[in-house]
């Protein structure tokens, strides 16, 4: 028996409506989620890890190594090819605000690329595999139109806005040159953000992160070359590097930081609640990517 498209509707909306008020609760059940760090601990282990579409975990860890005495220096293992610009822009802040306490390692895995190596050039050091696939320094803001699929299934588009630029990116309908221009600009501003950041971080020259800010993918030895990493070496080079920095005696005891779970991450894992919060970003209409 075929069902009746109203019936199938309401059912749509509420499966999305009960799948956004799980993600609501969980992100309200993560607020009072602490981070626990063992006892004789001395080495903290931060993870970034996949597209950065949140900063609240990781900032969560930077804070609680900063301020636990038992931990001495930090290393931030970085697997991921960047994100959103401004979850990526926290957790560089925050960086910059513990490595004045404390000595802080970049350790870049398979890759550490746009966003994931925004975070890198928070720290003191970074580390690279030689393999490890990073730099592509730039933003990106991704744009499609399906004004002709509308016209083969008959659907019409129209807007009531209140200024000239609040429907720009629209996919029903062609950019306009000015729109463009507008929409390049915008690039260009959170370029330059990005670019500023590396120069600041690593003690290059803008002019200098300028001439290989163009998006280009690097090896990490090629990046060592450009001096966008310090050393090629693995996880455990790098936390004997950090514990070297940070006057450590004896062999470093690291320990990977992660956030006490909730409920809900009980009840549903951790990965599927990311895969929801993750879902709902990525339907945001206008976004900028270090990607």
């Amino acid at each position: 028996m075929k069902r009746h498209p109203v019936i199938t509707f309401f059912l749509t909306i509420g499966f999305c409506f009960s799948l956004l008020l799980i993600y609501l609760i969980a992100s309200v059940d993560d607020i009072g989620g602490g981070v626990s760090i063992p006892i004789g601990r001395n080495v903290a282990v931060i993870e970034v890890n996949g597209v950065i579409v949140s900063s609240k975990e990781i900032v969560n860890n930077i804070v609680a190594a900063k301020r636990n005495d038992n931990i001495k220096g930090v290393v931030v293992r970085i697997n991921s090819p960047g994100g959103g610009v401004a979850p990526s822009q926290e957790i560089y802040g925050e960086l910059k605000k513990l490595g004045k306490k404390k000595p802080v390692v970049a350790s870049m895995s398979s890759v550490a690329a746009s966003g994931g190596y925004y975070v890198a050039a928070a720290a003191k050091k970074i580390v690279a595999n030689p393999g490890t696939l990073t730099g592509s320094i730039g933003v990106i803001m991704e744009f499609s139109n399906i004004e002709g699929l509308l016209e083969k299934v008959g659907l019409k588009s129209f807007v009531v806005k209140s200024g000239k630029y609040k429907d720009v990116g629209s996919p029903n309908r062609p950019m306009t040159d000015k729109e463009k221009e507008y929409i390049q600009q915008l690039v260009d501003s959170v370029h330059l953000q990005f670019v500023t950041a590396v120069a600041d971080g690593r003690s290059i020259d803008v002019a200098s992160v300028k001439k290989i800010a163009d998006g280009r993918i690097l090896t990490g030895e090629q990046a060592l070359e450009l001096g966008l990493v310090d050393k090629l070496g693995s996880l455990n080079d790098s936390i004997s590097l950090v514990a070297e920095m940070a006057g450590i005696d004896g062999k470093p005891k690291p320990f990977v930081m992660e956030k006490e779970k909730g409920v809900l991450d009980y009840l549903l894992g951790k990965s599927f609640l990311d895969l929801i919060g993750g879902s709902f970003m990525a339907q945001l209409q206008y976004r900028a990517d270090y990607l």
